[in-house]
């Protein structure tokens, strides 16, 4: 009886040390694409994000998508802090007033506001908004993250505004949106 204790007992730390043993050679990096989180962040860069929540879903059909997408553009926006913008430089001295305009005017499209990226700030968004495609030949289009890709293609003009005015804020150096 001892016996076939001990042998079970001994098949089972086996079988724990192998699968530990395969999790790292499966090479697991943890989940970055939202940067440290949204909940890690101070509570100045939060409240900026409340504030720009607040000011930029000004359309009637959308006013209420930043609480329907909230994770997902948290999660975008905690990202952009966590990488400092990708040190790109704030162009609010020549953009604010137009982006300011377009952004609360609800006929505006979002290509107008994409329009007012530069060519690096467009390198950047994407290189960096978590929604690469990952399906394979022959298949539907499916990406990482797909409730990222959802909330950028329902809001896509507001999400970009939400990531000019944090880049030309400095990377959140306010602890609220600065509207023109």
């Amino acid at each position: 009886m001892q016996l076939a204790f001990l042998a079970a007992l001994g098949y089972a730390a086996l079988c724990g040390v192998e699968a530990a043993s395969l999790r790292r050679r499966a090479g697991q990096e943890p989940d970055t694409s939202c940067g440290k989180g949204f909940d890690n962040l101070v509570k100045g860069s939060q409240d900026y994000y409340r504030t720009a929540a607040v000011e930029l879903w000004t359309h009637p059909s959308h006013v209420t998508d930043n609480a329907t997408f909230e994770a997902e553009f948290e999660c975008w926006f905690a990202s952009m802090c966590t990488t400092k913008c990708g040190g790109l430089p704030s162009q609010a001295d020549s953009r604010k007033k137009a982006l300011t305009q377009k952004c609360q005017n609800v006929q505006v499209d979002w290509l107008k506001i994409w329009n007012l990226f530069s060519e690096e700030e467009v390198k950047w968004f994407k290189k960096n908004y978590p929604s690469d495609e990952v399906q394979e030949e022959g298949e539907s289009t499916v990406h990482y993250k797909q409730a990222m890709e959802t909330a950028k293609e329902v809001n896509k003009k507001e999400l970009l505004c939400l990531t000019l005015f944090t880049i030309d804020d400095e990377c959140v150096k306010w602890p609220h949106i600065r509207i023109a």
